[in-house]
């Protein structure tokens, strides 16, 4: 290998150990047995994975988490795969402008889209707060599930659904029998990532959140600033434990290579 081989492998091996040693000194933290944060910690013990169950407000707050993530993904599909599937077989006036406003609310920066959430939902039309967070999100994750759903439509053959369109079936009964069924995996796929997003999402729920209705990444930052000790590292350990099954369900189910083709 020659010097600038050397030296790529050195810089590629650098950037990994940025991303991953984070992650790793979280994990070992979670497993001490001291009562504040300290690594490398003296001795292991599972203790504090046993007290994320024992807070209250980390199970209140996951079930409403859980609530959110699922109630917005599903109406953000019942969105997404309708104009997925506009955008991606038909070519008409407006299409780019249509797929940008899809698209939009990943591309403004989150802090921005929560405050100007914040002043609409809130402060203008003064809706409850469970209606508000939810209404953001469902807004939020809409160009993830539009996103996946356009890379599985870029592969599925159109002509097989106007094969069936000149053998009598209508439209729609054609989408739900012939395209819905071979973009499942996309289906899929898309869902487990929105609702990632969803549940993992701190900038705009931290303008929607209010009394009584706070979401688990919300209700972590507030324990941080009146607690030291492990419990948020064994939650944050859980948390990623979480999320890479969920990847992993992607990835068996339709392939990363979907996220970045197209």
């Amino acid at each position: 290998m020659n010097e600038k081989g050397k030296s790529l492998t050195l810089f590629t091996f650098l950037v990994y150990l940025f991303l991953i040693a984070p992650l790793l000194i979280i994990t070992v933290t979670a497993f001490g047995q001291s009562e504040f944060l300290k690594f490398p910690p003296d001795s292991f013990s599972i203790r504090w994975f046993l007290n994320v169950f024992e807070v209250e407000m980390f199970m209140r707050t996951f079930l409403i988490s859980l609530e959110v993530a699922c109630i917005a993904t599903f109406i953000a599909l019942l969105v997404g795969i309708p104009a997925a599937y506009v955008i991606s077989r038909y070519r008409f006036r407006g299409r780019k402008i249509l797929e940008s406003f899809f698209l939009s609310p990943v591309l403004i920066p989150q802090i921005v889209f929560g405050f100007s959430l914040f002043n609409y939902l809130v402060i203008k039309l003064r809706l409850p707060v469970f209606t508000g967070l939810l209404i953001g999100h469902t807004i939020f994750i809409i160009p993830y599930i539009i996103r996946v759903i356009s890379a599985s439509l870029a592969n599925f053959d159109y002509e097989i659904e106007e094969a069936a369109v000149i053998f009598g079936a209508n439209r729609i009964k054609t989408f739900f029998m012939i395209v819905l069924p071979n973009i499942s995996s996309g289906v899929v796929a898309g869902f487990i990532l929105a609702f990632i997003n969803s549940f993992n999402n701190v900038p705009i729920s931290v303008f929607l959140t209010g009394p009584g209705v706070s979401t688990l990444p919300i209700q972590m930052m507030s324990y941080v600033e009146y607690y030291f000790d492990p419990t948020i590292a064994a939650l944050s350990v859980l948390l990623m434990g979480m999320t890479t099954v969920l990847m992993f369900i992607i990835e068996r189910s339709l392939g990363l290579s979907y996220f970045t083709s197209k």
